[in-house]
Formats: C-alpha cells, structure tokens, sequence
C-alpha cells in the first residue's frame, strides 16, 4: 500500500533496550530520497510504569515467564503506545485525523542478529519487539506501521541497525565526512563519508552504551536511581584498569562489521559478571569506581570501533552524538579526547535534540515504507538486498 500525499505529519515512536518508557516525535515529512524533507515539530517522552518496567527487564535478560504473559504483555504495551500517541497530539495540538501514519519501533524483548542458537536442529537469528502495532492503530485511529526489524533479517540483514537511512538523510555532506553516534543502552555508528552515495555509508554497534552504567547505578543506589546523572558518581571514582582491560578483550570488539550488540551481551548477566570480578580484582573498589570503569568502557569501546573500523578507511570531520549518553559530560571528554581532529557535536547542533533522534528516525521509516520504497542499507545490515520494512496496520473504518 502506498500514500500519495506530498507531505505529512507523522508520528515515531520508540522505546529502547534501557525501556526508560515511550519517547515519541511529531514530524513533518515531505518528498522522497535523496530529497526528502524532515522537520521535528514537537518531542514527548512518557515514562512506563515500574511494574511494567521492570517486567520487561525481567524478561528481556532471560527470566522466567509463559507464552500466556508474554502475549499478554504485547498487547499491553500496545495500549501503551496508543496512549502515548494520543497524548502526544495533545499536547503538540494536532488532533489524531491530521497525522497520516504512525512508526512503531515497539520495545525489544530480545535481538539475536546473528545464527547462534539451534532449533530444531537449525541455526537461529531471531528478534522480537512488543507493542502490538494493531492495537496502536485501533485506540488511535491512526494508520500504523510496526515490526520494522523482521524484514531485514529475512533478507539475510541483522535486523539493525536501522537508522542510517535516516543519518544518511540527515548528515550527507559534499565535503565533510561525518560519523552519527547514539548512545543508548547500545552505542551504535553511521559513517558517511564526503559525498557519499547511501551504497558508500556503513554502520553497525560498537557496544555497550549506558545499560551498564544504568544497570550498576540502580544496583547501588538499590533502585533510587536509574541512570548516573551528569556522571556524577563516575566522576568521583577512579578507573581498575584490569577490568576494562578485560572487558575490552572481548571477542565481539575483534569481529568486522556489520554487527550487533544487545542486553543479551550486556544486560544483567554481564552486571553480576562485572560485581564479582571486581571483588575478586579490586577488593577495596567502592560503587564509584566501578560505574567510572564502565563508563570509561563504553568510550574505550567507541573509540576502539573508530581507529579500528572508521578510521584507516574514512576521514572523518565531524562525529554527531545523540541519545542519552551524549549528556554524560564524562564520556563525551574521553571521546574528545580520543578524537583529535575531529569536531564533536551533539545532533541537536544540527536540528534534532539528542533524545529525539531515534523516534525521529521510525518516523521517516514508516514513510518510506507506507511508498514502498526500502529502508534498510545492506552495507550497514549485511542483508543481501533492500527491504521495504515493517508491518502496516489499518485503523478502524470509518462510517
């Protein structure tokens, strides 16, 4: 199915692998690729319940549940969406009937891009996100697009990440050679070299971003806290190098792109690893420390994915930051610092606020899917061709 209007206001909706709750944008979209015009108009981000929260981290790193919650979940989440969609045109003044789409990202449950598990004696890459898209269409009344990361995977791609379209549309520039990172709960690249063709940009996740500091912070603070704020608690610490050391030693940093990270690398798991090497290697370490050293890890880990994969075969001018990590003030002196020659700006200095962008994104995705035009960049998932991506979902008639 395709929309033939010249331009739209769009809904993007996205939850990610922190699950903070639901950001959602309002954007204006018009015209195609390499063309197309964005502009952000309104941004929300909605906090989910805790017990919703915290099932899904339960979930999400391996704990018990049935098929029964599970499904359950997934139409939860969905009402949840919609809720936050129809607050979202509330409280930007644009009532439902004026937005043509909406792009569901959902929350991720668990992304395995790669053919690690057997099944049935096969080798199995999988994903799933919740937030059935049919019930966001339905309680909106808005035509909605969801599951975007399935298609991909079913060309032979990772499934993610998705975005660089959206970076490429962004961030191309004849002469300046540009990198687009977000820092989520996984940092993940785009590089798009001067004047680049979409077919010249490649991406792929470099590691961990906040979800290991996020993970020890409510460790510590015994869920008072979500997130170390400014790096507060960072910065009073002191790094055990024997342990970045060896978390840096990890295979995962040794593998050539494209390739993808998640909770189930650095979710709670890797949090009860980290706690006992530390006792073992730094028995007088105190909480400061260790959240110092895994965030210090993830800009070690960054700036290994740059001198090891970016840099020896693009120039890079500029390194745009997004996500909530581009408001750690620690992390970003340790990428400027790793980085000389290259200018450092947060993606709000070029139009979309750091917490935005990948709602933003979902948004331009569901427009280039509903003009079934593809939206996946092989050089970025390794899929074997261009996919139209995502599920469409109709809302209910109207009489």
């Amino acid at each position: 199915m395709t929309r033939r209007s010249d331009s739209a206001h769009i809904l993007g909706m996205m939850s990610g692998t922190s699950a903070d709750g639901i950001d959602v944008a309002l954007v204006r979209v018009a015209g195609r690729p390499p063309r197309l015009r964005a502009r952000l108009r309104g941004f929300l981000s909605l906090p989910y319940p805790p017990a919703v929260r915290a099932t899904f981290l339960r979930l999400a790193d391996g704990g018990r549940t049935t098929t029964g919650e599970l499904s359950q979940l997934n139409f939860l989440i969905g009402e949840l969406f919609a809720d936050a969609a129809v607050k979202a045109c509330r409280r930007f003044g644009v009532p439902p009937r004026r937005v043509a789409l909406i792009g569901s990202h959902g929350q991720t449950i668990f992304h395995q891009g790669t053919r690690r598990n057997f099944l049935a004696g096969r080798r199995i890459a999988s994903t799933l996100q919740i937030g059935e898209p049919a019930v966001i269409a339905a309680r909106s009344g808005i035509l909605t697009v969801g599951d975007f990361r399935v298609a991909d995977m079913a060309a032979g791609g990772q499934g993610a990440p998705l975005v660089p379209l959206v970076d490429y549309l962004l961030y191309r520039h004849p002469r300046l050679g540009r990198v687009a990172l977000n820092i989520g709960g996984i940092a993940n690249v785009t590089v798009i070299p001067a004047g680049a063709d979409a077919q010249d940009v490649f991406a792929f996740d470099t590691g961990p971003g906040n979800m290991v500091i996020d993970s020890l912070a409510r460790h510590f603070s015994r869920g008072r806290r979500t997130f170390d704020r400014d790096a507060r608690m960072a910065l009073r610490g002191r790094l055990i190098p024997g342990l970045v050391q060896e978390w840096l030693g990890a295979r995962y940093f040794q593998r050539r792109p494209p390739k993808t990270a998640g909770r189930e690398q650095y979710g709670a798991r890797f949090t009860e690893q980290a706690l006992r090497r530390c006792r073992k290697l730094a028995p007088r370490s105190r909480p400061e420390d260790l959240i110092r050293t895994a965030t210090q890890f993830t800009a070690f880990s960054i700036l290994d994915a740059f001198h090891r994969w970016v840099l020896p075969r693009t120039r890079i001018h500029q390194l745009i930051v997004s996500g909530g990590g581009a408001r750690n003030p620690l992390l970003r002196a340790q990428l400027q610092a790793g980085l000389r020659g290259v200018e450092v700006l947060p993606s709000s200095a070029l139009g979309v606020p750091e917490d935005a962008k990948e709602a933003f994104a979902f948004a331009l995705l569901a427009w280039e899917t509903c003009h079934g035009r593809p939206a996946n960049l092989p050089s970025a998932t390794g899929a074997k061709y261009p996919a139209i991506l995502g599920k469409i979902c109709h809302p209910p008639l109207r009489r």
